[in-house]
């Protein structure tokens, strides 16, 4: 990690007494980096939502196969992974660099918590490169900018946004800040994002009582979108097949069980 951004800003008050979504998903997903707020809230969402814990493994899988399919089948060597959340298994530079070990991987993120982790488990591979940024996604040219630190933006770039725009709630200015990131890379570069949505066909009714109990008791508030909200997102890129689908549905892998529908919108597209 480069000398600036660990340097940047002092030490940010984490505050135990509010569930937070990157320690909330931390919980869902098994891990163990969540307090007990975390473990209330998220227990309580998944009481009203019970496949929510279904939707968090399957965004990770997604994750996981849109990362080797761009660096195995589209040779992509760098990605922005914007609002990475915590660390697991799997990250993306780790996926990234088994395949090509000179990735250039940058996370982003502003959770304290989050921070702390990844400067202490992002590590790279010798011949590539593992940065973090501090930063949010709220302001796109920030990113840029600090993400220009480590990656070459003349050479394509995965932008990754995995659950990430749910948390911008005007859609304007989600579009705008899609639009901002990816202005700033390449032809050949991709766009890499997933998103909840209430949907009927993908099974996301049950989600609103869940998501109104989550903006009443946890940070930041989160929306669902429309296939038609979420498709917009894309204007200008060409979506690779199999579209915007479910994510447990993208790209499965051919020796896995049938996937089971969850209401998390994923896709996969390139900027010509």
């Amino acid at each position: 990690m480069s000398e600036h951004q660990r340097q940047s800003g002092g030490p940010t008050r984490v505050d135990t007494q509010v569930a937070h979504n990157a320690r909330v998903w931390n919980h869902w997903i098994g891990g163990r980096d969540n307090y007990e707020i975390d473990r209330k809230v998220g227990d309580q969402v998944a009481s009203m939502f019970p496949v929510i814990r279904d939707v968090a493994r399957a965004d990770r899988a997604f994750l996981r196969r849109a990362v080797r399919f761009l660096a195995e089948e589209r040779g992509v060597r760098q990605f922005l992974d914007v609002g990475t959340g915590l660390p697991t298994l799997d990250n993306t530079h780790e996926i990234a660099q088994r395949i090509a070990p000179e990735s250039r991987i940058v996370y982003v993120d502003n959770d304290p918590v989050v921070l702390v982790h990844a400067r202490a488990l992002l590590t790279s591979t010798p011949e590539g490169a593992t940065d973090y940024v501090d930063a949010d996604v709220h302001d796109p040219d920030s990113v840029v900018r600090r993400a220009a630190a480590t990656l070459d933006l003349t050479r394509p770039v995965a932008v990754m946004m995995l659950g990430v725009l749910n948390f911008v709630l005007d859609t304007d200015r989600a579009r705008d800040i899609v639009r901002t990131l990816m202005s700033a890379v390449p032809s050949g570069s991709c766009l890499v994002l997933t998103h909840p949505t209430t949907e009927a066909d993908l099974g996301g009714q049950g989600n609103v009582e869940a998501m109104r109990f989550w903006n009443d008791n946890a940070t930041p508030p989160i929306t669902a979108r429309t296939r038609a909200e979420v498709t917009s997102f894309f204007d200008g890129l060409d979506v690779l097949a199999p579209g915007l689908v479910s994510c447990a549905h993208w790209r499965p892998e051919a020796d896995s069980e049938s996937a089971v529908t969850v209401p998390q919108f994923g896709a996969v597209a390139v900027k010509p």
